[in-house]
């Protein structure tokens, strides 16, 4: 089911927001006058492996980024096992350590479920509008979720998914990013898009977001692997964060969350991190 806020309503918050809601932390205009936006993207593995213990190695690891915006895959809330909504669990702790962070998310999973499982946004910048969306085809069971965002007075489209994961799945992740680009505001507004893609940048199902219109926040052959190959997973960058060339130029990336302390890691997964200025 997708779910809008009306756009005429968003335009209005943006005219109508005060100066200080645009003077977020992370966000400041650089001394050459360029505007830089702090960007990362995690999957935490919903409660595989011991959540206790890697709850805290994922919280110090997106502190640290000092991210303006946050994308979360795998994220569940289980009340049969007394599990809250872990991006819920993350943003609360984030906040208190002194950057108030809003959360969104979104499921296939029926709203008001005893179980829920699916990605979320968290955010220190101004919400002005969201949506979400059950992407084609249906019965992959995956979504997209969208925030509009104000940045240095500017309005900004993030979105979060999670792709199809089968290796032969290119036509299928092709008709996920077809039918998630086809979806959005068609109003000129700038579009990142960040997630678990579940294939590298070759991958013929990823050939919209490789193209001319966006470019990767993190190049081919800056990190060998985003998955963990502590977890058995085989060395695959499938974590990405794409932007728009016509609004975006890249600054610097790298991974997060790619240490073990104590022998654990924050996930099965690396974060990815971005710094990109708008233009």
């Amino acid at each position: 089911m997708t779910t809008r806020r009306s756009l005429i309503a968003a335009g209005l918050a943006v005219a109508t927001l005060p100066l200080a809601a645009c003077a977020t932390s992370g966000t400041a205009t650089t001394a050459d006058g360029s505007r830089d936006i702090r960007l990362v993207t995690f999957n935490i593995w919903h409660n595989q492996g011991d959540w206790a213990a890697r709850l805290p190695l994922l919280v110090e690891a997106i502190r640290a980024a000092d991210a303006d915006i946050i994308a979360l895959q795998e994220v569940l809330e289980d009340a049969n096992v007394g599990l809250p909504n872990q991006a819920r669990t993350l943003a609360d702790a984030l906040s208190a350590a002194g950057t108030p962070y809003q959360m969104r998310f979104v499921s296939t999973d029926p709203e008001g479920g005893p179980r829920r499982y699916g990605n979320a946004i968290l955010t220190r910048l101004p919400i002005l509008a969201e949506a979400s969306r059950k992407l084609e085809p249906l019965d992959d069971y995956r979504t997209a979720l969208r925030v509009r965002v104000l940045a240095h007075g500017r309005p900004i489209d993030i979105v979060d998914t999670h792709l199809a994961w089968q290796a032969d799945a290119q036509a299928v992740r092709a008709r996920q990013i077809a039918d998630l680009l086809s979806w959005l505001p068609q109003d000129g507004t700038p579009l990142i898009v960040m997630g678990d893609f579940n294939a590298e940048q070759s991958d013929a199902g990823l050939a919209t977001l490789t193209g001319t219109r966006f470019f990767t926040a993190l190049p081919r052959d800056a990190v060998a692997t985003t998955l963990n190959p502590a977890k058995g997973h085989p060395d695959r960058v499938i974590d990405h964060i794409f932007a728009e060339h016509e609004f975006f130029s890249p600054v610097s990336a790298g991974r997060i969350g790619d240490q073990a302390v104590g022998g654990e890691y924050p996930s099965d997964h690396f974060g990815v991190k971005a710094v990109i200025r708008l233009r």
